[in-house]
């Protein structure tokens, strides 16, 4: 029997993304399944509600109607405690979850048996890539940052020839060259600027390089599990910091993706070093949810210290929230692929390698360990 889908409007402050996208909506209806969608659910990322009726699904006024027999809801943040109350003990429910954020949230979908697919554990392995939700949305979010910084930046990124004479292009440093970095990398080089980039993984010199832009080496191999950066020792954090500081100071635009999963973003950038850049410089530090890679980010403001503006930036994403809900959309589809059958049916067992992996709670159940110590318990 085809599943009822069903897609909420987001209630997180500033989130414009919606679940999924009117072009995902038809192929899920073509497979036979039901589609809800709550009225205005994609109004914010500029998807209204005809797009999603002419792609087939039923737009529903009432969020208890909208739950109402759902036996899967597809959202980006995590449903609130009220939401959770509405769904019918055993509902799948896939999005991100940020358990660390959201305890009330996922305590109660333990406490009501909901089964909880957590987006941002889903493995980073090839057949996963399609799924990749975490990825997609660093995309956009490098993207969005590098746009952020040259609209705040007082100089051209580019080098200019002019009757008024020659205009040298900006700098622009990327700190962390992960997948957000590497964005924010093709997009100041796309843009003009001079682009110098640094990561504590060796092999992501080689990834830099292809963009064009230059890579700070050092004589560091901090290459962790899963391609995420260990933490250093505090002789190489010196070390580090030196190298960082001197190609902070040089540049116009700064941009610091770097980020420890579970843990307090690590400071690259420290009051003195705010102080030896040049006036009107820009820092826009994509770690500001988790504390910063700058000591004077402060979460979700623009501020101005040394005569530098510092932006600490949350949910760049939501920005710009037409890609980005299309992108996420269809690494929520490739997900499903996994928990619907040839014949549209759930599957019964989460065995599958990426299903096993995502699988935040089941059964009145936490199955993700670190969530399980989060919240003190697996069983209630």
């Amino acid at each position: 029997m085809p599943c009822v889908i069903a897609v909420p409007r987001e209630m997180a402050e500033s989130e414009r993304r919606v679940a999924i996208v009117p072009e995902t909506t038809q192929k899920l209806i073509k497979a036979g399944h039901e589609v809800r969608i709550e009225h205005n659910a994609g109004t914010g990322a500029f998807y209204p509600d005809d797009m999603f009726e002419a792609a087939g699904a039923k737009i529903v006024s009432s969020r208890t109607d909208l739950f109402r027999g759902a036996q899967i809801v597809l959202c980006v943040q995590p449903l609130t405690v009220a939401d959770v109350d509405q769904l019918a003990e055993g509902t799948i429910v896939i999005g991100f979850m940020n358990p660390g954020r959201n305890k009330d949230a996922i305590i109660r979908m333990r406490d009501r048996k909901i089964t909880a697919f957590a987006l941002e554990l889903v493995p980073r392995i090839t057949r996963a890539q399609s799924m990749d939700a975490l990825s997609s949305q660093a995309t956009a979010g490098g993207y969005t940052a590098t746009v952020m910084g040259a609209a705040h930046c007082p100089k051209f990124l580019p080098m200019l020839t002019t009757a008024a004479g020659t205009i040298r292009p900006a700098t622009v440093l990327i700190l962390g060259a992960g997948v957000a970095g590497l964005m924010a990398i093709a997009t100041a080089k796309r843009l003009g600027a001079v682009v110098e980039a640094y990561d504590v993984r060796r092999a992501a010199g080689e990834q830099v390089r292809s963009l064009g832009a230059k890579f700070l080496e050092l004589e560091i191999n901090a290459e962790g599990q899963g391609g995420y950066a260990r933490e250093l020792t505090p002789e190489e954090k010196v070390k580090e910091q030196e190298m960082v500081s001197s190609a902070v100071a040089r540049a116009d635009i700064v941009i610091t993706t770097a980020s420890i999963p579970g843990r307090k973003a690590p400071v690259l950038i420290t009051r003195d070093t705010v102080a030896r850049m040049r006036p009107g410089a820009v820092i826009v530090d994509l770690a500001a949810e988790s504390g910063g890679n700058c000591v004077l980010t402060q979460p979700g403001k623009t501020v101005q210290e040394h005569n530098v503006t510092i932006l600490g930036p949350l949910n760049l994403p939501a920005q710009i929230g037409f890609h980005s809900s299309q992108m996420l959309s269809k690494n929520l589809h490739s997900f499903l692929g996994l928990l619907l059958d040839k014949d549209g049916m759930l599957v019964r067992e989460y065995t599958d390698e990426i299903l096993a992996a995502s699988l935040l709670l089941h059964a009145g159940e936490v199955r993700h360990g670190p969530t399980r110590d989060l919240l003190g318990g697996g069983v209630p």
